[in-house]
């Protein structure tokens, strides 16, 4: 598997904004339309989008999930999902509409049993996503920090047979001061399996620090912010992967 590229869409109230390090105090709004913002990010040669239900994350129920549906059938690109994905029923329901991936967060810590039930049998349409606050696993739209270290957590799923991770570092997420490429390259070798990175690219050669990585197993990396901001654009960075 090659270097991926997934530019991001976090869903609130129906728009496209950014967080500051998962404050929902500190947001900006970027589009009006997560499915006109996927079909752009298609359009520009994008071979997964990245879509978040932040509201779903907080609220832990799903909200934003008729935009995900509407981009999973209409554009031919994969789709993944994270944000308040609680139960087999909001599983099924992306995966019965089309949605190539779900991301487990949140019920990864307080429900470790169900998760492992659902690596089971979903296999690779499941990743776990792994959100660190100080090396410490951070849950529910990132409000409370849990007393599990990231990389414990990524071990024990690891060995569940989970095949994709997501790994946010919520430091660096939306201040685009670059990745922390440590704590990602330790969450690829302990669990030795593929690694998503998500938060701190802010230049196309934060991207390329990142494919470095590739041979310990980061799979890819999640772009969010410096696209928004136009610190260069998807059709860019993908030129140089």
């Amino acid at each position: 598997m090659g270097f991926t590229l997934y530019p991001a869409i976090d869903m609130r109230g129906g728009k496209c904004v950014r967080l500051l390090q998962g404050d929902y105090d500190k947001e900006t709004v970027y589009g009006d339309s997560p499915f006109e913002m996927a079909k752009s990010f298609a359009s520009q040669g994008a071979s997964w989008i990245h879509m978040v239900d932040l509201d779903g994350a907080k609220d832990g129920r799903r909200v934003n999930d008729a935009f995900v549906i509407k981009a999973a059938k209409e554009l031919d690109v994969p789709i993944q999902i994270g944000g308040g994905i609680r139960t087999e029923e909001d599983i099924a329901h992306y995966l019965d509409n089309g949605v190539s991936r779900v991301i487990i967060g949140s019920i990864a810590v307080s429900q470790p049993e169900f998760a492992m039930d659902m690596i089971k049998k979903y296999g690779k349409a499941i990743a776990i996503g792994i959100d660190a606050k100080n090396g410490f696993v951070a849950t529910h739209g990132w409000i409370s920090t849990s007393e599990i270290k990231a990389i414990e957590l990524g071990k024990r799923f690891a060995d569940a047979g989970c095949e994709t991770f997501i790994f946010t570092d919520i430091a660096t997420d939306g201040m685009l001061s670059g990745p922390n490429l440590t704590a990602i390259e330790e969450m690829a070798i302990v669990t030795q399996k593929e690694v998503i990175a998500s938060g701190g690219v802010s230049s196309i050669n934060d991207l390329q620090l990142l494919k470095e990585k590739h041979v310990n197993g980061v799979v890819g990396a999640i772009i969010g912010k410096a696209l928004y901001e136009g610190r260069f654009s998807l059709q860019e960075a993908l030129l140089h992967m």
